[in-house]
């Protein structure tokens, strides 16, 4: 669906009145919708729709996840979460996962960024070098 440009700004405007000290509110954003919802102004839908891909967008931004071969010890995932949070900024959803098939090290998914210190993918980087 093509969205006007005066409907991509009111969405964003719309966004933005519902971040508070930088973070998403989610009972903003459900006032927000409802008093879109009711009011029915022109291009609500369009409005609707690119609101909806702004918040998931924000919510993807805002999720970590790290994978290790074994369970991280409580001490290592503070450090962990405290770092990320340092780089992406406050509310980032951290969760930890064991993966085996990496042999040793982390990998870390942020958002779209992606930090592989495994030995898997060394040893993948090392193989295609062959």
């Amino acid at each position: 669906m093509k969205i006007s440009k005066q409907a991509q700004r009111n969405a964003r405007e719309l966004f933005r009145s519902c971040l508070v000290n930088g973070l998403l509110d989610e009972d903003r954003v459900r006032r927000a919708v409802t008093l879109m919802v009711e009011k029915k102004p022109r291009g609500y839908v369009a409005i609707l729709s690119r609101l909806e891909r702004l918040v998931k967008l924000d919510m993807e931004r805002r999720t970590a996840r790290v994978e290790s071969t074994v369970a991280l010890a409580p001490e290592l995932r503070e450090k962990v979460a405290k770092q990320l949070e340092n780089i992406y900024g406050k509310g980032m959803n951290v969760s930890f996962v064991q993966d085996p098939a990496l042999i040793g090290g982390l990998r870390i998914q942020a958002g779209c960024d992606l930090y592989d210190g495994s030995v898997r993918a060394r040893l993948n980087a090392l193989a295609e070098q062959f």
